[in-house]
């Protein structure tokens, strides 16, 4: 059985959820992490063996309020692991969210989902007022 990975967010990491049994597959938050490849390490095992036995439809959600350089190529490294799932007959959708305003986020949405394999779609949600 497939343990839930649910790391929660702190002001350089971002929150990770994976989660098989309520179909749950989230990142989001600041990904500014010292050592991504360690990082995201455990991400990469989980859906390595998620892969082998993927739900009918995963949703994977991507919001990122921002990431640095090194996290964007460990995002792109869970994109192409996504782009497994499509060949065990399943589907998989990328959703990647950004706030209203943050033309950077919504580019690099844009220039993953032109390389992604993908069913890929890129969401705008409200700025937050303060």
């Amino acid at each position: 059985m497939l343990e839930p990975i649910n790391l929660e967010k702190t002001k350089n990491s971002p929150e990770i959820i994976l989660n098989k049994d309520n179909a749950t597959f989230k990142i989001s938050g600041r990904s500014i992490v010292e050592d991504p490849k360690e990082f995201y390490s455990p991400v990469y095992a989980w859906l390595e063996e998620y892969i082998k036995s993927p739900l009918n439809s995963t949703d994977f959600i991507i919001d990122l309020e921002y990431f640095n350089s090194s996290s964007a190529r460990q995002i792109m490294e869970i994109i192409m692991l996504l782009e497994k799932i499509p060949e065990t007959g399943k589907k998989v959708k990328v959703s990647w969210m950004y706030e209203a305003g943050d033309e950077m986020s919504k580019e690099r949405g844009d220039e993953i989902k032109l390389v992604s394999k993908l069913d890929f779609e890129i969401k705008e949600y409200p700025a937050e007022e303060f």
